[in-house]
């Protein structure tokens, strides 16, 4: 039998995480220690803008070998000088912009298969936003994010890297109002749990089993696998109707939750120790 591969760390971020503490760019950083953390501009329009901001962050968060991992078309993608920025990685970063650029532009590359292979073999993937949106297998594109979801307003959604399965994740998610969107992401296939990630909040993903959340905000998880009921394929000659959908279970997570991804439930916490009230949180 062929031995199992290891798999590594995914820190999903929700977006806005630059700002405070830094709290969620500090178990970055962490995670890099004292190799090489490669921040990923795909996303964006402005690759060096964001690398020489993100750089002055990590530089003072301890992090020492700092690498531009810049793709702007797809050729890019397959040429062995973008492979070798890679070399020795242990932690990639995405920033945001639009995931559609990053899996356009990656999706089946040389680059992308060594970030499958870093991951594989232990090693840390994270992204914000955009950086975010990415990792699952099926990605969130676009939809209106300020109301109810109605049957005309389809859910635009595209393959992802596939790095965690079964999930599908939003991001800016409350302060985007964007409950209504990944309620019509989750009736489209109730198999995927819906994953909304507040700004300055992410879930810290340790192989596949569970996650725990980071940072200020709340995760937002929608469960449809016991669903009785939508009309999201009905009514066709009324398409401007509201999304019905009947028995979906959502958990709302904060700081140090943990949600176990095969019971799919929230990891009841410890009951808290003696002085724990005094701790600082």
């Amino acid at each position: 039998m062929a031995k199992q591969q290891k798999k590594g760390t995914l820190i999903i971020i929700g977006g806005a995480e630059k700002q405070g503490d830094k709290e969620i760019l500090q178990a970055v950083a962490k995670r890099a220690g004292s190799g090489r953390l490669v921040v990923a501009t795909v996303a964006t329009e402005e690759p060096e803008e964001m690398f020489q901001e993100y750089r002055e962050i990590f530089r003072e968060l301890g992090v020492k070998d700092l690498a531009h991992l810049d793709v702007q078309k797809r050729e890019d993608a397959l040429s062995e000088d973008r492979v070798r920025v890679l070399e020795k990685a242990r932690v990639i970063f995405f920033t945001g912009g639009d995931q559609l650029r990053i899996t356009s532009q990656l999706g089946d590359s040389q680059v992308y298969r060594r970030v499958q292979e870093i991951y594989l073999h232990g090693g840390t993937v994270a992204g914000t936003s955009a950086g975010a949106s990415v990792m699952s297998e099926t990605m969130l594109v676009s939809g209106h994010g300020d109301q109810s979801h109605r049957l005309e307003n389809a859910v635009m959604m595209a393959p992802g890297f596939g790095l965690i399965k079964d999930m599908v994740i939003d991001q800016h998610f409350a302060e985007r109002g964007r409950l209504g969107r990944l309620l019509g992401a989750v009736a489209q296939n109730p198999r995927q749990l819906g994953v909304g990630i507040d700004e300055n909040t992410a879930i810290l993903v340790e192989g596949q089993d569970a996650f725990e959340v980071l940072g200020e905000g709340a995760v937002y998880v929608l469960d449809g696998s016991g669903i009785t009921y939508s009309n999201l394929v009905e009514n066709e000659r009324e398409r401007n109707e509201t999304l019905s959908i009947y028995d979906v279970k959502l958990h709302v997570l904060s700081r140090e939750n943990r949600f176990d991804l095969r019971e799919r439930r929230p990891l009841q916490p410890d009951p808290p120790g003696p002085g724990d009230s005094n701790k600082k949180k």
